[in-house]
């Protein structure tokens, strides 16, 4: 690993951990153990979001809105995921006649999830889920994500630790609430605290909510829960930045939150489940709160589609080799059985969507690794701007600028000084604290410095590491 440290000896990489945990005011030592697998699992289950979300469900589109995973129709290829999910109403149809066409997808809706764990001052958890759709209105997939920076965690979830912010993504727009804001809004249950999310159907609508957008549900997790247990109110929720409500065709409810899905009544979406659980309204369409399919969704990891980007680990029936990030990698990529996907040092990952259906191969989106919540290179807002872009943060954080509050750069926090311009360190990240801030070349926040990911720094970085049993091939049972 040498060749790539650019003169900087592994003793003074040393020099930057003794700088870390003095940064962390003496917290370090104090703080130094580490959640356990279970542990970090029951994190992600207990503050996973429950979704409601609107569809468009004309004709032969019923079911075009449902949450999915990478491999719902079990051929292990991303690149015709779009052209396969067309014919997810065939699935549907098949499934409600009992004829045993496309009886061997599972569909098995997924959040793609981290955790990723540090101390400052106190121990502090950054949780992401990433809403993965097989289809939007001009693409293969969707990449939206829900990001929340939970502070003062002790070990067991819902016991004293607190909500700082949380971030949504709407298109190329980061959308922050803090803990305070009226509009930031949790279903509480005795198994999880979970954020209320609206999102958008697949299709397109100009000057409107459309392709898939997160918000922020506005209205009390009391009047929603109120409304639907309801079987003849509308519905609808109220939304942020948008003057009236928008109506509810789907809520997705996680499954490890056991609380949350007998409150909601969700079931398993499966081959026998799947025409009782779809949606056949129009986006413009009122439904009743009796009429809404709720279903379960289950949590699997970023890590796991990780391996399918590298060159070296068969990314061509997925992705293109038309863009490329190189990634310095401090240890392998870990499957749940502990054997390396990955190896460790300087890794090229190629993004590029792959989409056999378009003429150059590819519907123009990137996969994770070039997206700048990855790495938390994201410029928060309150607001959104459709005509603007608030990733401007992640080119000069990639370069020599990208500065935090504490006046570090990401070379200069991690200690790869030559990484500015050149890769990406494997544990580069950026925690937001939940301000705005208008500049492109700087945000509020921190790099979590030097060897920050290390155990005896109470650390933990999670985006590397697959977590949930990936369950090749199971088909969830139906509760009744």
């Amino acid at each position: 690993m040498s060749e790539f440290k650019s003169g900087l000896s592994r003793s003074m990489l040393t020099a930057w951990v003794v700088l870390a945990v003095g940064f962390f005011g003496g917290a370090a030592s104090a703080q130094s153990w580490s959640l356990t697998q279970s542990q970090r699992q029951a994190y992600l289950q207990y503050y996973a979001p429950i979704i409601l979300k609107r569809a468009n469900a004309n004709a032969n589109e019923h079911g075009r809105d449902w949450i999915t995973n990478f491999d719902f129709d079990r051929d292990g290829n991303f690149s015709n995921n779009r052209q396969n999910w067309l014919a997810i109403n065939q699935y549907i149809d098949a499934s409600q006649t009992g004829s045993g066409a496309f009886s061997q997808w599972r569909i098995r809706p997924t959040l793609y999830t981290s955790l990723i764990e540090f101390v400052d001052g106190a121990k502090s958890l950054v949780l992401i889920y990433h809403v993965y759709h097989a289809l939007d209105e001009s693409g293969i997939h969707d990449w939206e994500r829900i990001e929340m920076l939970i502070r003062n965690v002790g070990g067991s979830p819902g016991s004293g630790e607190y909500v700082d912010h949380v971030t949504i993504t709407r298109h190329h727009e980061h959308i922050v609430r803090r803990s305070y804001d009226s509009s930031l809004n949790f279903m509480q249950t005795a198994t999880g605290k979970h954020v209320l999310i609206w999102q958008a159907e697949w299709s397109t609508r100009t000057l409107a909510t459309d392709k898939q957008e997160l918000h922020f549900v506005t209205n009390p997790s009391s009047w929603v829960s109120g409304q639907q247990v309801s079987p003849t109110a509308k519905a609808e929720v109220n939304i942020n930045n948008e003057d009236k409500k928008k109506n509810v065709h789907y809520a997705f409810v996680p499954e490890g939150s056991s609380a949350a899905v007998s409150a909601w009544n969700a079931r398993p979406l499966n081959y026998s489940t799947a025409a009782s659980l779809t949606s056949r309204y129009d986006n413009e369409t009122t439904a009743r709160w009796g009429a809404v399919p709720r279903i379960t969704y289950e949590l699997q990891d970023l890590a796991d589609i990780l391996p399918t980007h590298w060159q070296y680990g068969g990314y061509q029936t997925h992705w293109l080799n038309t863009n490329a990030t190189d990634i310095l990698l401090e240890s392998p990529i870990l499957n749940e059985s502990g054997q390396a996907e990955v190896s460790a040092g300087m890794q090229r990952f190629f993004t590029p969507s792959r989409d056999t259906t378009e003429s150059d191969l590819t519907d123009g989106r990137e996969g994770y690794l070039d997206k700048s919540w990855f790495y938390g290179v994201h410029s928060i807002e309150r607001d959104a701007d459709r005509s603007g872009s608030s990733s401007d943060f992640k080119t000069p954080a990639y370069q020599t600028g990208g500065l935090d509050s504490r006046g570090r750069t990401r070379g200069s926090a991690s200690g790869y000084l030559n990484s500015h311009n050149a890769f990406w360190w494997q544990h580069d990240y950026f925690v937001h604290t939940g301000d705005v801030n208008d500049k492109d070349s700087s945000e509020t926040g921190f790099w979590l410095p030097g060897a920050w990911y290390q155990a005896v720094n109470g650390g933990f970085d999670g985006r590397w590491v697959q977590l949930f049993d990936d369950r090749p091939g199971y088909e969830p049972a139906s509760t009744r």
